[in-house]
């Protein structure tokens, strides 16, 4: 085998290792953007946080906003993988420009956009969170506001909202 040859080779395994290695960033990036749950019936989320006394809430979102993608990406998606979350409050989104179909709090067909929009949300990202009978428990998050903060801040509207569903 000449030098070329073996020059050749090593450049071919380099670029199959490369194409790899982009290949799984690419599935854990798409994995990652999957994670939340689409809200598809709200009245059925309402009766399951009824059962489970817990809030939800939801991430207004567009398709090309990177500050949503960030949300999701640093905050929403940890909290909606880990247990303890689970047990704390139901986490959906909704793309504001979307027209797929969605059964609002009230159990009356809408769309993703119509439903944002009827909640006055016109900014993303946004953060509402609701009671098991789909009114707000208090300020919605909208913006990014300050990273390094965000957390808190989310801990808050699900406290807060937490105390309104369990008070009842």
């Amino acid at each position: 085998m000449g030098g070329a040859e073996q020059n050749t080779r090593s450049i071919m395994r380099r670029l199959a290792a490369w194409a790899l290695i982009l290949a799984w960033g690419l599935t854990l990036s798409v994995r990652a953007d999957d994670a939340l749950v689409r809200a598809t019936n709200l009245q059925a989320d309402a009766r399951d946080a009824a059962r489970r006394q817990v809030p939800i809430l939801i991430m207004y979102s567009s398709e090309h906003c990177h500050f949503c993608a960030r949300v999701k990406r640093e905050y929403l998606i940890p909290m909606h993988r880990d247990r303890a979350y689970r047990k704390r409050v139901i986490i959906r989104e909704i793309d504001i420009g979307s027209t797929h179909p969605l059964t609002g709090f009230d159990g009356k067909p809408t769309t993703e956009g119509a439903f944002a929009a009827a909640s006055k949300v016109f900014m993303v990202p946004t953060v509402k969170v609701y009671d098991t009978r789909g009114n707000e428990t208090g300020e919605p998050l909208v913006g990014l506001l300050t990273p390094d903060y965000y957390f808190g801040y989310l801990e808050a509207v699900i406290d807060e909202g937490l105390r309104k569903v369990r008070a009842r």
